[in-house]
């Protein structure tokens, strides 16, 4: 194998953020303070609108954790989760002691499932176990169903923590995903949509929150000469440096979406032939993704007995990157105890689902050899 590896989603780089990042170190400000810091958390303000406040952490994982904190979530109580999704939704809730609630996911979004979320609210009312907020994620840039999940929330008056770590870019009849929930947050890890190499935000609806984000995010000083604390607080700022790479990242945000969109596209097309083969889109004009990772789904009775391991392991003779999607949260071993509400959507996704390349630096010549491999493997075997 000599040929180099196409990654599943690469950092792509634009022009400018070298010149912020040498502001960074020309004016000395190279820590949690500067104008890269602000610039960003501004620039990701006006990209959202809908009254939004932002501060930059130093990791989605960071944000989900304080926005717990913010939502009062405290030891001993329960918080639901969409179990279809990677860990760093789900840890934070055992950072602060509290006890996941997992739901399955529906066909639609590969997202929370209203009808599971509302049987396991009502159950847990019933058990005096009132959950005390909603982890809801947009899986891969797919909004999940904001009207329904919004109203079953209301009416229990239990506060959604939107996880928008993959969904920077994705909207729902026309407003921008992060500024649904009551907490929202955002990622900036290497492999998202942009990146600041690493970290993230979390996005506030008061002034007045973000400040308390702030303040739990830079150690809980108090106001006074000296340091002093009456509060634990965390190392979760970024540093002015990383926001600068976030600053350069934002000049290239729309674009770097239509360039996910061309990668799935680009799948569309590849696909449309194969039968047995269903590729990831959103159910109607509502839902606008950024796809950020195109993902498909292999029924191997349809296939001739290609399921998704033997497309992952053909693509990976080739060095060519795929992973099978999410593990759910119930299935892994650390939540397996938890309390889990649902059918089996996301056990069955996990077991036919696979991500293929998607990032919007990949070139004409990948997707030759993308398309290639997998043209070759469903050909060949149609003919065996």
């Amino acid at each position: 194998m000599n040929q180099f590896r196409i990654h599943i989603s690469p950092p792509h780089m634009g022009l400018n953020e070298q010149k912020y990042v040498q502001e960074a170190f020309d004016t000395n400000w190279i820590s949690t303070e500067g104008s890269n810091l602000t610039g960003l958390e501004n620039g990701l303000q006006d990209y959202l609108g809908q009254d939004c406040y932002v501060s930059a952490l130093s990791s989605g994982t960071a944000a989900i954790h304080l926005g717990l904190i913010l939502l009062g979530v405290k030891a001993g109580v329960e918080v639901i989760c969409q179990s279809m999704t990677f860990s760093a939704s789900a840890n934070p809730i055992v950072y602060v002691g509290a006890t996941p609630v997992f739901i399955d996911s529906e066909l639609d979004t590969w997202n929370l499932c209203p009808k599971a979320l509302e049987e396991a609210i009502v159950d847990r009312i019933a058990k005096g176990k009132k959950p005390k907020a909603i982890i809801a994620v947009h899986l891969y840039g797919v909004p999940y169903k904001i009207d329904e999940i919004r109203a079953i929330a209301n009416h229990y008056e239990i506060p959604i923590l939107e996880d928008a770590a993959e969904a920077l870019g994705s909207s729902y009849k026309g407003q921008k995903c992060g500024s649904f929930g009551d907490i929202g947050v955002f990622s900036f890890n290497g492999n998202k949509i942009i990146t600041t190499s690493g970290g993230g935000a979390i996005i506030t609806k008061t002034k007045e929150l973000k400040d308390r984000a702030l303040f739990l995010a830079t150690q809980a000083r108090d106001q006074a000469p000296h340091y002093q604390h009456s509060e634990i607080g965390y190392n979760y700022r970024m540093s002015n440096i990383c926001a600068g790479i976030g600053r350069g990242q934002m000049e290239v945000l729309e674009g770097h979406v239509a360039l996910r969109r061309m990668m799935h596209d680009f799948y569309v097309e590849l696909f449309k032939d194969i039968y047995g083969v269903t590729l990831f889109t959103v159910p109607n004009e509502d839902y606008f993704a950024n796809y950020w990772l195109s993902c498909i789904v292999i029924d191997s009775t349809l296939t001739n007995g290609i399921n998704r391991e033997k497309l992952r392991l053909t693509l990976e003779a080739e060095n060519i990157e795929s992973r099978p999607l999410w593990k759910p949260m119930h299935l892994q071993p650390i939540f397996e105890k938890y309390p889990y509400y649902g059918n089996e959507v996301a056990e069955t996704l996990f077991e036919k689902g696979l991500c293929l390349p998607s990032g919007s630096n990949l070139t004409d010549e990948d997707r030759t050899r993308i398309s290639g491999v997998i043209i070759r493997l469903f050909q060949n075997n149609s003919e065996s």
